[in-house]
């Protein structure tokens, strides 16, 4: 299963334990525990700056004449967890990842938010496995992808919040968890959007992501229903 995903990257790991930390979710690591298997969220923590810095830096390249606002929105597209989610789909990312019982039962391998996240784990391998060239390579090639000349294939509810609010100066958002519920393999977060001290959105989903993306919709459909 990893040599299919290492063609699909085009790229061949040097060292596969690298690889399989990438792949491996938090629910394998906690049912197993006594092999000490670390679970890839520290990669999918540095996956997502380097896959932000290669997006900008490419995006800043290849558009010199678009603004900061259509370039943010273009790299929020291109970034969000649908896309990653669509984009792991075309290596067949889920088949290789190592998940526990119940998540790989409750259909996790299908799941934007797990898929998403590991893509992000396999780019920071590559990082530390060959270096960033090479996971620049992968990321031109697989990410940027056909850019939008002009709207985002996907909204990102949160980038457009930011930009609607931050049409008055003096603006202040942030995103709150205010529960948290179900078994490792079916979470289900609910998160409040926060402007100036005051909850102007609410939001759930299956990741904390998901559910500020739902907030912040919520937001612009109260305060900017226009822009809907």
């Amino acid at each position: 299963m990893l040599s299919k995903l290492e063609q699909a990257l085009s790229y061949t790991f040097k060292n596969k334990q690298l690889l399989k930390n990438a792949l491996t979710h938090s629910s394998y690591a906690n049912e197993n525990r006594a092999s000490k298997c670390p679970d890839n969220e520290r990669l999918e923590f540095l996956g997502d700056s380097i896959l932000g810095f290669v997006i900008a830096d490419a995006l800043y390249q290849q558009f010199p004449d678009k603004p900061e606002g259509e370039l943010t929105r273009i790299r929020a597209d291109l970034v969000c967890e649908g896309n990653l989610a669509r984009v792991a789909a075309t290596i067949h990312l889920g088949d290789a990842l190592l998940l526990g019982h119940g998540e790989a039962n409750s259909g996790g391998r299908k799941r934007d938010s797990i898929v998403s996240d590991a893509m992000e784990s396999v780019l920071a391998a590559v990082y530390l496995d060959g270096g960033f060239d090479a996971a620049k390579a992968i990321i031109l090639r697989l990410i940027l992808g056909d850019v939008p000349e002009d709207k985002p294939r996907v909204i990102d509810y949160k980038t457009l919040f930011q930009e609607l609010v931050q049409q008055t100066k003096n603006q202040a958002i942030h995103y709150v968890l205010v529960g948290e519920s179900g078994p490792d393999h079916d979470k289900h977060f609910k998160m409040e959007a926060i402007l100036n001290g005051k909850i102007v959105g609410k939001g759930s989903g299956s990741s904390k992501k998901r559910a500020e993306q739902e907030a912040a919709r919520d937001a612009i459909e109260h305060l900017y229903p226009d822009q809907l």
